[in-house]
């Protein structure tokens, strides 16, 4: 169905993917940046959580551009020219960025090598189904039972994943320092968070009324989610390899370590 926005709503979206963009390139900077901070043992998460924001740039630039493109403005508003907003562009890049935001999460804590290739294996294949699913439902109609039942499918994964990462992973962190615990709970608790837009902003056009309304509500949360999932998450990724490379005692290149206690020299008499 052709869409016909005001000037605010058309803004409203195209302000929102702009300022993903903008985070996503700054973000790939600053990771690209502090990778020689972090220990070399430490160094693929934050490798995958560059690569993460990077695939998120390109695709947001995809999607920008498929806004403008989608739309003409004509007496005071924009109307949809009959070219088709491209919704799969985020489609492909949650297909791509999901797996990798869990597998940088598993690589930085540094399990044994066993339960580590369980984690991500399991993970994955439930990240992958749980997108699959969602673009079926995405491309229904808003009052279709297909839409209803996609999304349910789509949440079995979801849940799942939450459960892993609750669960499962809580119990395997016994010998993580206190620090790298408290910063894994926050950052646990943001992906269920930023998540948790995901499928509230794919419901949205079953439970508002006006079309326009829903379409622009679920473009803008459906970007804030991923700033809140992809570069929130890698810092906080970061965070925890920085802790870990402290705690391993790593010094950054040119850092000199420093005793805690001053050394006192006693001269015999």
């Amino acid at each position: 169905m052709d869409l016909t926005l005001s000037t605010g709503q058309y803004d409203l979206v195209y302000n929102s993917f702009s300022f993903v963009i903008a985070s996503m390139g700054a973000s790939l900077l600053f990771f690209l940046l502090v990778r020689g901070r972090v220990a070399p043992r430490h160094r693929m998460a934050l490798t995958l959580t560059t690569i993460v924001v990077g695939i998120a740039l390109y695709h947001y630039v995809r999607i920008f551009n498929s806004w403008v493109d989608a739309f003409t403005y004509t007496g005071g508003e924009y109307v949809q020219a009959g070219i088709p907003f491209n919704e799969a562009y985020r489609y492909v890049d949650w297909l791509l960025t999901v797996p990798l935001l869990l597998a940088e999460l598993v690589i930085v804590l540094r399990l044994d090598q066993g339960k580590t290739r369980s984690l991500l294996v399991r993970l994955t294949v439930a990240a992958l189904a749980m997108i699959i699913a969602g673009y079926p439902g995405e491309l229904a109609a808003a009052d279709s039972t297909a839409k209803i039942v996609w999304g349910v499918v789509g949440t079995l994964p979801f849940l799942y994943i939450l459960y892993v990462l609750f669960v499962e992973l809580g119990n395997s962190l016994g010998r993580q320092a206190p620090g790298v615990v408290r910063l894994l709970g926050a950052l646990r608790w943001i992906l269920l968070a930023t998540w948790s837009v995901y499928p509230v902003a794919f419901i949205l056009p079953a439970i508002i009324n006006d079309p326009v309304t829903a379409e622009v509500a679920r473009q803008v949360g459906y970007s804030i989610a991923d700033v809140l999932a992809k570069p929130l998450f890698g810092l906080l990724v970061l965070a925890i390899a920085l802790a870990k490379s402290r705690d391993e005692g790593y010094l950054e290149p040119g850092e000199v370590f420093e005793s805690p206690e001053p050394v006192q020299l006693r001269t015999k008499v």
